[in-house]
């Protein structure tokens, strides 16, 4: 994720478990993050396959927690 400072999280205590996430997701994906945080050189298709993940993840967790109020 990019650390654009037009970017306001609702909940500012929630950016290091989005870094975390990223973290495992790329992981998960096999996808190396550069260790000196420039993800300029990084292929467009690996950060979007990083994004798509944590969406999905992101909205798996909010269906569990709707579900668990209903």
């Amino acid at each position: 994720m990019a650390n654009n400072r037009n970017q306001q999280l609702v909940v500012q205590n929630a950016r290091a478990a989005l870094e975390q996430m990223k973290f495992e997701i790329a992981q998960e994906l096999g996808i190396q993050l550069p260790q000196d945080g420039y993800y300029g050189n990084m292929l467009t298709r690996d950060a979007g396959r990083i994004g798509g993940g944590i969406t999905r993840r992101l909205v798996q967790m909010a269906e569990q927690q709707l579900a668990g109020r209903y």
